[in-house]
């Protein structure tokens, strides 16, 4: 059985990017830290130096989850247009188009070695005051072929895929779980539930988006809970509070894949949102490293 958390097993290393409207998705890819500014319509891409550029602006779409194809191609969830962007040569087409599977807002994506996409939608228009609704997730083929992959979602988010391309992991902070399943060619078999505990002093567990470390643990993001955390077997090995702000996204990179890269706001709710920027990237060391997509 792991033993508890503890406070050097995660820690605090520095804040690598602020002043961000809403940091979410962060991906490794090549090298660089990848990951979009929601509401200010953004791609990013943090080099090693620690430059910040700007790789393609949407002005009339908020992105949410990206990836890559297989021959480098960038793609880009429209969370408003509820359609797959490929980014080629500074222009934006459309890739895939999910309107019909998907009545209101998409929301993250992960793009497995195979070049299939997988999509995740809110499930009812959260942000306009609609009421909750289950909803389905999304597989998207390399060639830009909509089908819908799972039911009975509550509210996926977060996606990951196993680095043998066998398992994909998706969370339902909705359910506040996770779904596991099993990647038999074009479906997803062998469902199971992994239940998460609840922050101490949490009313719920929120798990927003996750990645995937080398002994099959799944780190997650717990906006309402504020915290980090890392879950084996149904249970939570590692955290690190996160007090003054809430935790979006994470995602293992670096050269040997063990630095936590961690996408934090103090606003998440688009409704109520200010025009101060509050959003931030912080790093912690962990010991196991990243495997899997993201």
């Amino acid at each position: 059985m792991p033993g508890p958390p503890t406070e050097d097993t995660v820690r605090p290393v520095e804040v690598v990017l602020e002043e961000l409207e809403l940091p979410e998705c962060p991906r490794w890819y090549d090298g660089d830290l990848w990951l979009v500014d929601m509401w200010a319509h953004e791609v990013l891409r943090l080099g090693p130096s620690g430059l910040r550029e700007a790789v393609h602006r949407f002005p009339d779409d908020d992105p949410g989850g990206i990836g890559w194809l297989p021959d480098g191609t960038l793609l880009v969830v429209g969370m408003e247009s509820r359609t797959i962007h490929r980014v080629e040569g500074g222009r934006a087409t459309v890739h895939a188009d999910l309107r019909e599977v998907a009545p209101f807002q998409l929301n993250d994506m992960v793009v497995g070695h195979d070049g299939v996409a997988w999509v995740s939608q809110f499930g009812w228009d959260m942000w306009g005051g609609g009421s909750y609704a289950d909803t389905v997730l999304v597989r998207v083929s390399p060639a830009g072929e909509v089908a819908v992959a799972a039911d009975e979602m509550a509210v996926p988010n977060g996606i990951a895929v196993s680095d043998d391309g066998q398992t994909l992991v998706v969370a339902e902070p909705g359910a506040g779980r996770l779904s596991v399943f099993s990647i038999d060619g074009e479906r997803l078999v062998d469902r199971r539930h992994v239940q998460l505990p609840k922050a101490e002093g949490a009313d719920l567990v929120t798990p927003d988006g996750i990645c995937l470390d080398a002994e099959g643990a799944v780190w997650f993001a717990d906006p309402l809970g504020h915290r980090v955390a890392r879950v084996l077997d149904g249970v939570i090995t590692d955290e690190h509070a996160v007090p003054d702000t809430h935790p979006l996204a994470c995602v293992l990179g670096g050269p040997d894949r063990r630095t936590l890269y961690v996408c934090t706001s103090e606003q998440h709710h688009k409704p109520t949102r200010t025009s101060t920027p509050t959003g931030a990237v912080r790093t912690y060391e962990v010991t196991v490293p990243g495997e899997g997509t993201p």
